[in-house]
């Protein structure tokens, strides 16, 4: 993993409370490994639907040539998002990513602007 803001990884967010809370990871990886990420990452994305305080998740991919891969994720609170983020069986399915993977995860909360979007 290779965070997003190296001033406040993902680690330091996690004991943040916060509700609800987006996750954005972004995945860049070698092209021959896009089978074996796709795989890798629906199993987790399957553990992660199973889990209390998941509402949804999509993942994207980059127009073009390049091999890199957005996923967002929404979760009902930090607590839950920590609590599946923390899980044993999670932690160890990492490891079944292609070693060319290197994942940039982030949390954000909306933010209401006046006029074009609501929080």
């Amino acid at each position: 993993m290779r965070p997003l803001d190296p001033a406040f990884p993902i680690e330091r967010q996690i004991a943040v409370d916060a509700s609800p809370v987006v996750l954005v990871n972004i995945f860049t990886l070698d092209k021959a490994d896009e089978d074996l990420f796709l795989k890798a990452w629906q199993d987790d994305a399957q553990f992660m639907k199973r889990q209390p305080g998941f509402i949804s998740t999509q993942l994207h991919r980059a127009v073009g040539d390049s091999p890199t891969y957005l996923n967002y994720a929404v979760w009902d609170t930090m607590a839950d998002f920590r609590a599946a983020f923390s899980h044993p069986e999670f932690r160890a399915k990492i490891s079944e990513y292609p070693s060319s993977a290197v994942a940039s995860p982030h949390l954000f909360q909306k933010v209401a602007v006046p006029g074009v979007c609501v929080a």
